[in-house]
């Protein structure tokens, strides 16, 4: 699998690090969401992002949009649990932003309720997948499938694509901060 994982991937997961980039560079955020082991992932994601991942570099707007328990239970409790993320989504994000979409199956309702929240929005909008891709690989812009069903796998390789784009990124925007000074 990790063979053919760097053979499908990589080369999508650099021009996805450019894509974040562009949007930093034009003042977009990137919103980050999923659910379980993939709320995890798009929590580390944004830490590395806002923080910083290897080198000192100024903080970047990413969000994850699965931590704020208070407006998940109120709209899980008002309206239902399809639409914590995207009545969020229709809050927060805008055309110039990035709206990137974690499910290992592909088929979560409230992260396709998102992604099209996001659409509507005219965001680009990026899945994380698994094999199957599920019904988010159809509705995404981009869509980044690990060759595998295996959830395990599927995580781990999310966050090692992740890593290669969170280095790619603390590049591109460290070196803007070395022309600067």
């Amino acid at each position: 699998m990790h063979q053919k994982l760097l053979n499908e991937c990589v080369p999508m997961v650099v021009e996805l690090a450019d894509l974040v980039v562009r949007v930093f560079r034009q003042g977009g955020k990137l919103y980050l969401l999923g659910n379980g082991g993939s709320a995890a992932q798009a929590q580390h994601v944004a830490t590395e992002l806002v923080v910083r991942f290897k080198q000192r570099r100024r903080a970047l707007p990413a969000v994850a949009l699965n931590t704020d328990t208070a407006i998940i239970t109120a709209a899980a409790n008002d309206f239902d649990y399809t639409q914590v993320f995207a009545r969020q989504v229709d809050a927060l994000v805008t055309s110039d932003d990035l709206l990137i979409a974690f499910s290992t199956s592909g088929a979560s309702p409230n992260v396709l309720e998102a992604v099209r929240a996001g659409r509507k929005k005219q965001a680009t909008t990026v899945g994380f997948t698994g094999n199957s891709g599920g019904q988010l690989r159809e509705l995404v812009d981009v869509a980044v499938e690990v060759p595998t069903r295996d959830t395990q796998r599927i995580q781990e390789a999310h966050l090692l694509l992740w890593h290669i784009i969170c280095e790619l990124v603390d590049n591109a925007i460290a070196e803007e901060n070395s022309e600067v000074n």
